[in-house]
């Protein structure tokens, strides 16, 4: 085994991103097994409109996690951006366009108040997470006054927007999201923004001594998860156009998992886009799964959580050997 890890081939794809992805042809393959329908275009479709706003959500919680911090907020934030530009749009008769650029600066708004709390008020992470989680939940009941708000269908105005993932057969979403992902992964991997957020991960103290502004790109982490939050949103709604106050948490384990899964190591200091992308079909494709053969959701969120401790005591055991 160490013998194929230290292979050329293997060491430039990364052997966790090469068993991730035989973890995901044999889901496929058990599944297509299970039930002969799946294997058909339009579960394909309907997994891929899973992934591309949960992949948004794990993108930037990646590169919090990167820095050594948490974010809990991600999908209630994901969903007020939803309800407050939805309804803006639906109440107020605010161009599609425009309700589209509002999504993105509410994400963006909620990035920027968690990053200036950790970075600059020194507030631990969790607890900013968990507040911006209540407030973004309140604050989307209390802007749509608790009403669900239904974005247009393709055939109705405006409904130009659910061109974002889908044109017939062909999956625009999955082009977007995969040139998102190779943004995040130059931004993180070569650029002297991406490599402070890891540094700040690895050691916070050494950097700062060093003469780096730690607060800034430590902020600029949580400002890019934001905008990205905000982007899944857009992504969301173009999938199932209807969103409801109060939910939206159920989405935080699964895009967490999604980074961990991948490689992005909980104490921060390393992280994987690539791991990270196939880390969100995995979910997904188990999502789609579960459906397919008539199984409740609860076992996908069981299955979750078992992948999040898995995934992270795998992190600290490989950690204890490298020290």
């Amino acid at each position: 085994m160490e013998k194929l890890k230290q292979h050329p081939m293997v060491k430039k794809i990364g052997f966790n991103r090469i068993v991730l992805c035989g973890v995901l042809i044999l889901m496929y393959a058990l599944f297509s097994a299970a039930n002969k329908n799946f294997a058909g275009l339009p579960r394909i479709l309907s997994a891929l409109n899973y992934a591309y706003f949960l992949g948004f959500l794990s993108l930037g919680v990646t590169f919090v996690i990167a820095t050594g911090g948490i974010d809990f907020s991600i999908g209630p934030v994901m969903f007020c951006s939803a309800l407050i530009s939805g309804f803006c749009l639906t109440s107020y008769g605010v161009p599609m366009g425009l309700s589209l650029i509002l999504s993105i600066l509410v994400g963006l708004l909620f990035g920027v108040f968690n990053g200036y709390l950790v970075a600059y008020c020194s507030v631990p992470p969790f607890i900013v997470s968990m507040a911006s989680m209540n407030i973004a939940k309140g604050l989307a009941s209390v802007f749509t006054k608790t009403q669900t708000v239904s974005w247009p269908q393709s055939s109705a105005e405006g409904g130009w927007y659910r061109s974002l993932i889908k044109m017939g057969n062909i999956p625009v979403g999955l082009i977007i999201f995969l040139v998102f992902a190779v943004l995040c992964f130059i931004l993180l991997n070569h650029t002297r923004a991406g490599r402070y957020i890891l540094c700040l991960g690895s050691n916070q103290e050494a950097v700062r001594l060093s003469g780096v502004n730690v607060k800034k790109w430590k902020m600029l982490a949580y400002v890019i998860c934001g905008t990205l939050v905000g982007i899944a949103a857009i992504f969301f709604v173009a999938a199932y156009t209807t969103v409801q106050p109060g939910y939206g948490d159920q989405y935080n384990n699964e895009a967490i998992a999604g980074c961990v899964m991948g490689g992005t190591s909980m104490a921060g200091g390393l992280a994987s886009i690539g791991g990270t992308v196939i880390g969100v079909f995995i979910i997904a494709l188990l999502q789609e799964g579960i459906l397919a053969l008539g199984l409740p959701k609860d076992y996908q969120q069981v299955i979750t959580g078992i992948i999040v401790i898995a995934a992270v005591y795998a992190d600290v055991a490989a950690r204890r050997r490298k020290n």
